[in-house]
């Protein structure tokens, strides 16, 4: 009987070690983004290091042409001559639900005098309803700038966006001067816009 009480007792040690050993090696992993000098400070997304990620300050990004929730076409090229801020984005996304009020009041009161160009690419593939969800929430937030449909996740894999909301922001040559994840507010914005070429 104390032989079995024993082992049971070792067996529950092995087991439990086991765990800790599996919960502090996920700790430790390495999480690309966080390294990147993320950072979220007062719920606003901050800019990440550009030398740790794929698109680099300076590159010209893929180019992309998508249809819109309203059925026009938009093509990222299209728009050089412009400022743009590319928004990666899910309806189901609390930051993003966060931001898109801001986006809409410097859509609605700015981008046209800063020469700029919104563009809110939504995660289609990741929409449990697909475009009628991306439809109402459009309709519920009153969002007038452009929301491409990446339905096919193609955009959103080539930009890198796996956390969202991912935003970057391009300067009018059609390069990339600005990398965010996390939510921006409408002063962010403005100010990231300010120096742009």
């Amino acid at each position: 009987m104390n032989k079995k009480v024993i082992g049971y007792i070792i067996a529950a040690l092995l087991i439990g070690s086991m765990v800790v050993i599996m919960i502090s090696t996920n700790l430790k992993k390495v999480d690309p983004i966080a390294t990147a000098g993320v950072l979220v400070e007062s719920g606003v997304g901050s800019e990440v290091a550009m030398e740790d990620v794929g698109l680099r300050q300076g590159d010209l990004p893929p180019d992309f042409e998508l249809t819109t929730v309203t059925g026009d076409m938009v093509k990222l090229s299209d728009l050089k001559g412009k400022k743009v801020i590319l928004n990666f984005w899910a309806t189901w996304c609390p930051p993003c639900k966060a931001e898109m009020p801001h986006m809409q009041n410097y859509y609605k009161n700015s981008a046209e005098k800063d020469n700029v160009e919104i563009l809110a690419v939504n995660l289609t593939t990741d929409e449990h309803r697909g475009v009628k969800a991306v439809q109402e929430f459009v309709d519920s937030y009153g969002l007038t700038f452009p929301i491409p449909l990446d339905e096919l996740g193609v955009v959103g894999e080539s930009y890198q966006a796996f956390r969202i909301p991912t935003t970057y922001i391009l300067n009018t040559d059609g390069t990339i001067a600005h990398v965010l994840v996390g939510p921006m507010d409408e002063s962010m914005m403005e100010r990231l816009v300010q120096d742009l070429d």
